[in-house]
């Protein structure tokens, strides 16, 4: 798994790299609401994912070669934030194997700030092991929003930062207790996947609002809640989609 996690760093490493002279140009024009940055990312990560003999699965340009192991990869999560300077984009590597979620690593281009986990091996930021908060009451909570809620359902307080794999890692972190969609927004696998499996092995604790399966690579769209404890989780899902 150590060299999974070489291939990880090194493909994220040189997105980084690749996309600072494309920040700032804008829509590339060849698909909604995708950035030049975007299919600059996209170059980098299926060069080096494919060279590394990897099947990869990404948002910018769907499924491409082959391999016993896939990485479903967003190049850039965030990718308005980074085009526009905000400092909280990612890219986000989520590595299945047989269908199982074996490994993830999501890293903030802008602080460089690095989240990793292995399945049954804990999650780490920055090479320091992390827990999820033991926040168990939504009224005591800090909750992240894909979309905009309708109503205040409670919580102490709550935000929408634009970058589902990093929010989903603060809730692994404890910086925030819950990650939600609101409304009809929904998210794909590369949005969630990598940060999904670094909460799991936090401590934190996950469900779907329709119940679907999270775990698979196939372009569909899911409503994924992460929560730090099962209680908190338990308040979110009786609430509903916001």
């Amino acid at each position: 798994m150590r060299d999974i996690f070489v291939i990880l760093r090194e493909c994220a490493e040189e997105i980084g790299q690749a996309i600072e002279a494309h920040r700032g140009r804008g829509f590339s024009g060849i698909r909604e609401s995708q950035y030049h940055l975007d299919v600059v990312a996209d170059d980098v990560a299926r060069r080096v994912l494919g060279g590394a003999q990897f099947r990869v699965v990404s948002e910018e340009s769907g499924v491409t070669g082959s391999g016993p192991l896939t990485v479903v990869v967003d190049p850039i999560d965030g990718s308005t934030n980074c085009d526009h300077g905000v400092p909280f984009y990612t890219t986000s590597l989520a590595v299945l194997g047989e269908g199982e979620l074996v490994a993830g690593y999501v890293v903030n281009h802008a602080t460089g700030t690095a989240y990793e986990a292995e399945r049954g091996a804990g999650a780490t930021r920055d090479g320091e092991v992390i827990r999820a908060s033991d926040r168990e009451r939504i009224g005591d909570a800090i909750v992240a929003f894909s979309g905009l809620p309708a109503y205040h359902a409670g919580w102490a307080q709550f935000r929408a930062l634009g970058a589902a794999s990093l929010e989903i890692c603060l809730v692994a972190d404890g910086s925030l207790d819950a990650y939600g969609v609101a409304q009809q927004s929904t998210l794909n696998p590369w949005d969630y996947l990598a940060g999904l499996l670094i909460a799991r092995e936090a401590g934190a604790v996950d469900a779907d609002y329709r119940g679907e399966e999270l775990v698979t690579d196939a372009a569909v769209g899911r409503r994924p809640i992460i929560a730090a404890t099962p209680s908190l989780l338990g308040e979110l899902v009786t609430i509903g989609p916001l």
